[in-house]
């Protein structure tokens, strides 16, 4: 972690982080909408080291922010974390498949959150050194291969597709999907299906 790494608190109700976060030795900037967010990466993105982004949030929430900072070859890969009350996986999936880096799901740990901080800027400060290691070939030999009808469902999942909803596009039953499912989280040594989908796009098996 770089010691005044700056972070934009992008939220409507920001206090507790522009409080809390300067005692950890984050340098922080905050706007309270996604609309401001974007002007103000526009103004100083360079100066930015991670997005800390709230999901509702008047005038545009923090979803439709991400896809623009994505959108933009400037901050397309300044990291984010998205911060949801929200604690629906499809939609913490959606939010991955979009670009975020990680996610928080409010009420948050305090301790929690700043490990996830670090890690992405760990992450992140590896990436511009061009130190880090490929991690999904370092997983590959790893895991099992999955099969194509596994990569199929695993990428309906990536969509945010429900079981039922994977089990009718495929033609199948529904405990054939959890079936499918099972067996992915065990070749990817994974307990839950946003990890799942996580890794699955850092080994490229999704896109």
């Amino acid at each position: 972690m770089e010691e005044f790494s700056k972070i934009l608190i992008v939220d409507d109700n920001p206090k507790y982080l522009s409080d809390t976060l300067p005692l950890y030795g984050y340098n922080v900037h905050v706007v309270t909408n996604g609309v401001d967010a974007l002007k103000a990466l526009e103004e100083g993105y360079k100066d930015i080291d991670l997005v800390l982004l709230d999901v509702m949030m008047p005038l545009m929430d923090g979803w439709d922010t991400l896809k623009a900072i994505r959108n933009n070859p400037n901050t397309k890969y300044l990291p984010i974390i998205m911060i949801t009350a929200v604690n629906e996986e499809h939609k913490i999936v959606s939010g991955l498949k979009y670009g975020a880096d990680d996610y928080v799901v409010k009420p948050y740990i305090l301790p929690n959150l700043l490990a996830r901080i670090e890690a992405v800027l760990r992450r992140s400060k590896w990436q511009e050194e061009k130190t880090k290691k490929d991690v999904s070939f370092e997983q590959k030999g790893d895991i099992e291969p999955l099969t194509e009808r596994e990569k199929e469902v695993l990428a309906l999942v990536a969509e945010g597709k429900s079981n039922q909803e994977i089990a009718e596009k495929l033609f199948v039953r529904d405990v054939t999907v959890k079936t499918h499912l099972n067996t992915i989280f065990k070749k990817l040594k994974v307990k839950s299906r946003t990890q799942a989908v996580l890794l699955a796009i850092q080994m490229n098996i999704v896109s």
